[in-house]
């Protein structure tokens, strides 16, 4: 039986670099039983102090999780309690409400708008709220999941300088996938003391199963930054995998450079079919509405492929599906499919 295609996660599905299959292989007794000694040296372990030179920023203002999710759960929980709010985007990922209630948050949110084939933050009206509202903690997600669409740098600069009074959260976890300009960490982080930037090695890297990413964070948060500390330190194979990952530019460039030649087809494919709209992107999925007639029987023609995409039912992505942009081969497969759909139903 063949096995099921997932394109419903949002994983990197070429998998990581050869040389982190290369640490696995060699991992020793000491990775394994041992506690990191790292600390001995004054730094919180090796990848941090790693990131810290590749960003430019102080080792201690560089945070190590459990992926970006950690860090998310951990960061809220720290600065936002009981009844005060925090700002975050209407269209985008369930998490962000769900664990601002765990703590008895009050979740306020703020619409993206739909602009022909892309979605794009209203910079002005997000600064009129906010002085409307005053939160605790604003959450940004660029690029936005499931809508792709990131925030340019001036307009994050507009933002982060009007809301100097909250903590900002701003959630880069598909950061890597497009050609947009290189943003400086180190200058934001240097210029907003209330910053957190959070990434993972779960998407762009591929190492979703090791569960390791950071953040970067400003000098007002030294809060954040002793909840988060780990006295016996961090999941030393992870960590080595993370720092292999690391050293791998060329591998991750040339995947990257698949994912956005097979990102294009699909705008081009979508583009084609009437009545249908793939939204530009600039992560490794793209988010498609469809007709509404054909929600139903192309669910029930993917699942009998054993293909695995996410059909939506929340009101604001009526009749969108997120489709993950797989290997070459796998999108193939599925735009194969999808074509003998569309020219059967006439669209």
């Amino acid at each position: 039986m063949t096995n099921t295609l997932y394109l419903d996660r949002n994983e990197n599905l070429y998998g990581p670099a050869p040389k982190c299959f290369e640490v696995l292989k060699s991992i020793s007794l000491d990775e394994l039983s041992v506690y990191s000694r790292d600390y001995k040296r004054g730094v919180k372990s090796a990848l941090s102090e790693h990131l810290a030179a590749e960003h430019g920023i102080p080792e201690d203002q560089i945070l190590l999780s459990e992926g970006s999710e950690d860090m998310l759960k951990q960061a809220v929980h720290c600065y936002l309690g009981p009844g005060e709010k925090i700002l975050c985007p209407d269209q985008s990922w369930w998490y962000y409400r769900a664990v601002a209630a765990e703590v008895g948050g009050e979740t306020i949110t703020y619409k993206l708008r739909e602009s022909g084939n892309t979605f794009a933050y209203d910079v002005d009206e997000m600064i009129a709220l906010y002085q409307r509202i005053s939160p605790r903690v604003v959450l940004i997600a660029s690029p936005n999941n499931p809508t792709g669409n990131s925030f340019r740098d001036p307009d994050l600069e507009r933002l982060t300088e009007a809301f100097r009074e909250s903590i900002v959260i701003l959630d880069e976890a598909y950061f890597g996938f497009a050609d947009s300009s290189p943003r400086r960490v180190s200058d934001l982080i240097g210029k907003y003391r209330n910053l957190l930037i959070l990434r993972t090695f779960s998407k762009f890297y591929a190492l979703a199963g090791a569960r390791i990413g950071f953040a970067a964070a400003g000098a007002s948060l030294s809060r954040l930054t002793k909840f988060a500390s780990r006295y016996l330190g961090y999941n030393r194979v992870s960590e080595l995998l993370a720092l292999s990952a690391l050293d791998s530019r060329e591998y991750y460039d040339k995947v990257n450079q698949s994912i956005r030649t097979d990102r294009t087809n699909y705008y081009q494919f979508f583009d084609r079919q009437r009545g249908v709209c793939c939204y530009r992107s600039d992560a490794n999925f793209v988010l498609v509405q469809l007709p509404r007639e054909t929600v139903a029987p192309l669910k029930s023609l993917l699942d009998s492929e054993r293909i695995a995409v996410k059909f939506f039912t929340e009101k604001e992505f009526e009749n969108c599906v997120r489709i993950t942009i797989g290997t070459a081969k796998q999108n193939e497969r599925l735009q194969k499919i999808l074509d003998t759909f569309f020219r059967e139903r006439g669209t």
